[in-house]
């Protein structure tokens, strides 16, 4: 399989958060976002960002923006739709997702996802604290049938890749879990003093 094209997900309202973009919350020398970026670009073929609302507040990024499809914040699935959609655009076959908020995933994810693929049509990462359904691994091939679930009314990640078979690639949590997401002031906190210890 050629490297898949990567999408970061980034549609949420962060609400937890108190609404706006926790990707573009200041960390370190840049932004949890570019954080994501740095991480996740070297891995792919080519990037996209997943966001609703004015797309110019990423103009910075030099990345085309994807808005979900289907109306009212369906969730994670929809930026995957968006995803699997731009994708078949560009010719490709599979993407790679990752959240805007979890700025330390493992730089081996793309290879980790692509290597559990060979037993199922969709990856998805996981830890010993659980699945992690917005890093995965998706055929472009799938997004119609994840078009009609989404218009019949599927939110949760995992109700629509259980249907389908999934295979997942383990990654160890060693002094904390890679996967490790910004919700709150406190979590941002956290992240803060991560970067600072790593």
């Amino acid at each position: 399989m050629t490297a898949p094209l990567g999408v970061i997900l980034a549609g949420g309202q962060a609400t937890r958060m108190g609404g706006g973009d926790k990707g573009l919350l200041p960390l370190g020398s840049g932004t949890v976002l570019s954080h994501v970026i740095d991480r996740l670009s070297p891995q792919v073929a080519d990037l996209a960002l997943n966001a609703n609302g004015n797309p110019a507040r990423f103009a910075h990024l030099g990345l085309p923006v994807l808005p979900d499809s289907i109306e009212g914040f369906a969730g994670p699935l929809a930026g995957v739709l968006a995803g699997l959609d731009w994708a078949a655009e560009q010719g490709a076959t599979h993407i790679v997702t990752a959240a805007a908020d979890t700025p330390f995933f493992p730089g081996d994810l793309v290879p980790q996802l692509l290597a559990a693929s060979e037993d199922a049509p969709i990856a998805l990462a996981r830890t010993e604290n659980g699945r992690h359904p917005t890093f995965g691994l998706w055929p472009a091939a799938l997004r119609d049938d994840l078009r009609r679930a989404l218009q019949g009314g599927v939110r949760k990640v995992v109700q629509w890749t259980d249907t389908h078979g999934t295979a997942y690639a383990d990654f160890p949590s060693n002094t904390f879990d890679p996967f490790f997401n910004v919700n709150t002031p406190e979590d941002l906190a956290e992240a803060r003093r991560l970067l600072g210890a790593s």
